[in-house]
């Protein structure tokens, strides 16, 4: 398919509407990396916000797990795989001798289904060197396997294992040979790894937002590529439909149900859903198809927000072609060119600042492991330099605006979830503002291969201080995770 740009209004949607939100959006202190809305072969909107672009290949967490499913299917088709098949069949040597042999007997189309209650322990915090054999010997059955829904991101990652075992050959390397080269996915869309060498294939898919729309697309058009039927429409049509109930789920628009490791959406609608606010959305009814990046972990709420006004705002109204509305145009153009990526919200000067600038605080004993720490202050950025187990670092950050800096702390994973990559450092966005007269707040953005959230509170009260951290982030920034006190050296 041959996709054009064309204006809002030429594909029934009022700019208007759209601006509005943008708008809801930014007044819940949303953080958005890009936006896509496409109608048919017609992209009404797209904006990204620096330092993202239309080349960055976004980690798609939990989006994942919908294009491995995809992967299975091609597999199913291939006849390398049968729905109805215990996993242990393809898994022989990790499901020998282990402790619930349920586990091995759960079939492909119940892990699909996430219909599979079990028990199972965090593969981070073990920091196993296989994976797969992990999950198979640490996890154990809660209730009937095709009993309800249970979300289960490892038995996704086992899926997309039993892909490449079957195929002989990496997930993306068969999905690009079955599906991405005939849809145009980017040559260099990839999947990191899991420790045992197996694709991680429930959440780290990294692709450009237009790859998205092109493989929700392709689940829209009941597999087919021009025309022609690639993918059996049957599966195709029971992946998005609602094959078990998700009534129990926190939010509306995740209460529809789930069929293959796609969600169902309001309406005929369905969803890819990853962590921290990936989202590929299709509304078939108005041919519809929204694609957001952005990072909001730790955010309660916000995925509601996103797309419970999405829903209302822009799927619910959308229609045939609309007269032009200049001026609502040109007022979308300007607000979309001002978007930035969400900063630290507050005051950008108090009085306590002259006292505190440049002035040494030494911590009390405490979870982050702090020494000592100073903040030095500019007009419109600053630092704060500090000194931790890993010894001293720097994190430069903007006042009521982001710095695209390196997060000083080494090691974090990199290629292969979990191991440390010595040297590596991870690229953010950080800003502070004053929030209240003696509270100085920072906000971190990891904004890399790996996404992430870290808010830094410091409370001047004379020479004594107190350090608040809140982080949420997959396997990183547990350094940074606690509270503690010092006093001004």
């Amino acid at each position: 398919m041959e996709y054009i740009t064309t204006t809002p209004e030429r594909a029934g949607v009022a700019s208007g509407n759209i601006e509005k939100w943008l708008r809801t959006l930014d007044d819940a202190g949303l953080s958005v990396h890009n936006v896509l809305i496409s109608r048919g072969n017609r992209i009404l909107f797209e904006k990204y916000i620096p330092p993202f672009d239309e080349g960055f290949l976004h980690r798609e967490y939990s989006q994942t797990k919908s294009v491995a499913a995809i992967a299975v299917g091609f597999a199913v088709q291939d006849r390398l795989v049968d729905l109805d098949d215990p996993i242990g069949k393809y898994f022989p040597e990790e499901t020998k001798n282990i402790p619930d042999p349920e586990i091995a007997e759960q079939t492909v189309r119940q892990m699909l289904m996430m219909s599979t209650p079990k028990h199972a322990k965090n593969w981070f915090a073990a920091r196993t060197d296989d994976r797969a054999r992990f999950y198979f010997h640490e996890t154990t059955t809660a209730a009937p396997l095709g009993s309800s829904f249970w979300y289960d991101s490892t038995g996704s990652f086992i899926l997309a294992a039993m892909v490449e075992k079957v195929t002989g050959k990496e997930l993306i390397a068969y999905l690009k040979d079955k599906l991405f080269d005939k849809i145009g996915v980017s040559e260099g869309v990839k999947c990191l790894k899991c420790p045992g060498g197996h694709a991680w294939g429930d959440s780290a898919l990294l692709a450009t937002a237009r790859d998205m729309m092109k493989i929700m697309r392709f689940v829209m058009d009941d597999g087919k590529v021009g025309g022609e039927q690639i993918l059996d429409a049957g599966y195709v049509r029971a992946a998005r439909s609602c094959l078990i109930s998700t009534a129990s789920e926190s939010y509306d628009y995740e209460r529809n149900g789930y069929g293959y490791q796609i969600w169902k959406f309001y309406g005929d609608g369905y969803f890819f859903n990853g962590m921290g606010c990936q989202f590929t959305v299709a509304v078939p009814e108005k041919d519809m198809i929204l694609v957001f990046n952005g990072d909001n972990q730790g955010v309660n709420g916000a995925g509601a927000i996103i797309l419970d006004s999405f829903n209302e705002l822009i799927a619910k109204t959308a229609g045939g072609e609309l007269p032009e509305n200049d001026a609502e145009k040109a007022s979308l153009d300007r607000y979309a060119d001002n978007m930035a990526l969400f900063a630290a919200r507050g005051e950008k000067y108090s009085p306590v600042g002259k006292v505190i600038d440049g002035r040494t605080f030494l911590m009390n004993e405490n979870p982050m492991g702090w020494k000592r720490f100073r903040v030095d202050l500019r007009k419109n950025d600053g630092q704060i330099v500090y000194e931790n187990a890993q010894g001293e670092k720097a994190l430069e950050f903007g006042i009521c605006e982001n710095s695209f800096v390196l997060f000083p702390q080494e090691g974090y994973s990199r290629e292969v979830g979990s191991v440390p990559a010595h040297g590596n450092f991870y690229k953010c966005a950080a800003s502070a503002a004053w929030t209240d007269e003696r509270t100085l707040s920072l906000v971190v953005q990891i904004i890399d291969e790996y996404f992430g959230r870290l808010w830094i509170d410091l409370i001047f009260d004379g020479d004594n201080v107190a350090v608040k951290m809140r982080k949420s982030a997959e396997d990183f920034l547990d350094e940074y995770s606690g509270e503690g006190t010092g006093r001004m050296a």
